[in-house]
């Protein structure tokens, strides 16, 4: 197939037929890929009209199918009319080229359909940057399976003196455009990187942040809306978020922390992509606290949230205490699976973005995670500290107040976030004669604990042992 005709086709509104295999090691069933593979062609726009499976101990180097598979998908394919067969496996650039040989239509493979995807929902200059890099990137291995003409391209003259020779081969050329297109949109992607992660240091030196995270369509941008202002675009499709939203959540009490809605994971999300996203995932991996979204009403959903733990490790978000929150259970039709889940992990929260179910508890979780653990004490602060004076009556709950000369002595809980915070607004703080600086360490030692549970370093946590400590 020429690199016109693929060009020429597109997978919006296009005839698919879906095609996955199962592997020995495999988690997920074949439905179940199938399904999902489906839910990722129809965000593509295109139209599902067959599916082909096949279980095999190793995939075929030509064709990836067995070749009796590889005549059953053609004979699919013209009796569906499809013009367009996408793979649940990242294929080689020959296997594309021989089964698209074979089929006479275009092949596509999983990663290929979610860089469409991406490009589909990229709104931002950035997003767009970073999803043309990873097509690119994954474009650039495959241009010799896309050119079946390698055609010689001679300088001068059609002909006469100085015109024979091998000249430059059309494969060399577009490699080399390539290479400079990346180049130069790698040092703009720098820049807005760089420029992201100031940002972030910055916006995290000042504020407490939280992170939503979660596998894609977990609902992670509809339960941002109903905690925030709102203004995350919410949709029932696949990878509807593709840039980072923060905004401020009111917790009670006076205090407020950042929330950012985040990008979704997926299973076998490209390498190269999660690479071009980094200044997006930079939000994450900066968060104090994050909240870990699942879509317990999917049938899928503890394979997902390993997806999701290996994704975070991956990029590299293994340090920040994390709370499961469980998601959608008013559309559970049973509370088995529910239970299920709470039995394996006791400190996950069951909450419905949707009808807001749960979100109270969560804001309380979240609260104590942001004060710290909480001392009782006397504080002494002069009363020309205005600052110092207002933090403490916003977000601490003041029992007591005793005026002296010049000082008021406040008798209240103090949590050890909001002990650091308040000595940043400056002026002398005292707790029975001694500044509260030099007790920091004696008033705040151990671990920080939420509820009856310490939080386990999250990367001392694989998804074969469960989720420790929520």
């Amino acid at each position: 197939m020429s690199q016109v005709q693929r060009e020429q086709l597109k997978v919006a509104r296009e005839r698919a037929v879906l095609v996955a295999v199962r592997l020995p090691g495999d988690r997920l069933d074949l439905e179940a890929r199938l399904e999902e593979l489906s839910a990722l062609a129809l965000t593509a726009g295109a139209d599902v009209v067959g599916m082909l499976s096949q279980r095999r101990s190793k995939p075929v180097g030509r064709t990836f199918l067995g070749k009796g598979k590889v005549e059953e998908l053609g004979l699919l394919i013209k009796s569906v009319k499809a013009t367009i067969a996408i793979f649940d496996h990242d294929l080689t650039p020959a296997q594309i080229r021989n089964l698209e040989r074979a089929m006479s239509v275009k092949i596509i493979d999983r990663s290929e359909l979610i860089l469409d995807i991406f490009a589909r929902r990229a709104t931002t200059h950035a997003a767009r940057l970073q999803v043309e890099i990873a097509q690119l990137e994954y474009t650039y291995p495959r241009l010799r399976a896309m050119w079946d003409h390698l055609g010689q391209v001679t300088g001068g003259a059609p002909v006469g003196i100085g015109t024979r020779g091998p000249g430059e081969q059309q494969l060399e050329i577009d490699r080399r455009l390539v290479q400079r297109r990346l180049k130069r949109l790698r040092q703009e992607l720098d820049g807005i990187h760089a420029r992201k992660a100031r940002e972030v240091t910055h916006r995290n030196e000042d504020h407490y942040t939280v992170g939503l995270v979660g596998y894609t369509n977990a609902g992670k941008s509809s339960m941002f809306n109903r905690l925030t202002s709102g203004g995350a675009f919410a949709h029932d499709k696949l990878f509807a978020t593709l840039s980072t939203r923060v905004e401020q959540w009111t917790l009670g009490d006076g205090n407020a922390v950042l929330l950012s809605d985040t990008v979704g994971f997926i299973r076998d999300l490209p390498h190269h992509l999660v690479a071009s996203f980094r200044s997006t995932l930079e939000e994450t991996v900066q968060c104090d606290l994050l909240l870990v979204v699942v879509d317990v009403s999917d049938p899928t959903a503890k394979q997902q949230f390993d997806a999701v733990l290996e994704t975070l490790d991956e990029i590299g978000a293994r340090d920040q205490p994390r709370q499961l929150v469980l998601n959608k259970v008013d559309r559970l039709d049973r509370s088995d699976s529910l239970l299920s889940w709470l039995a394996a992990h006791p400190d996950a929260l069951p909450v419905s973005a949707e009808s807001g179910e749960g979100l109270d508890r969560l804001a309380e979780i979240v609260r104590d995670h942001a004060v710290g653990p909480q001392r009782e004490l006397s504080l002494t602060v002069a009363t020309a500290n205005a600052r110092a004076v207002d933090f403490l009556e916003r977000r601490t709950p003041v029992s007591d107040r005793v005026y002296g000369d010049g000082v008021v002595t406040l008798r209240t809980s103090l949590g050890a976030r909001q002990a650091q915070q308040l000595l940043s607004r400056g002026g002398p703080v005292q707790v029975d004669g001694v500044p509260l600086a030099d007790l920091l360490d004696s008033l705040w030692p151990e671990p920080m604990v939420v509820g009856d549970t310490c939080r386990v370093p999250p990367h001392r946590l694989h998804p074969a042992d469960g989720w420790a400590g929520g």
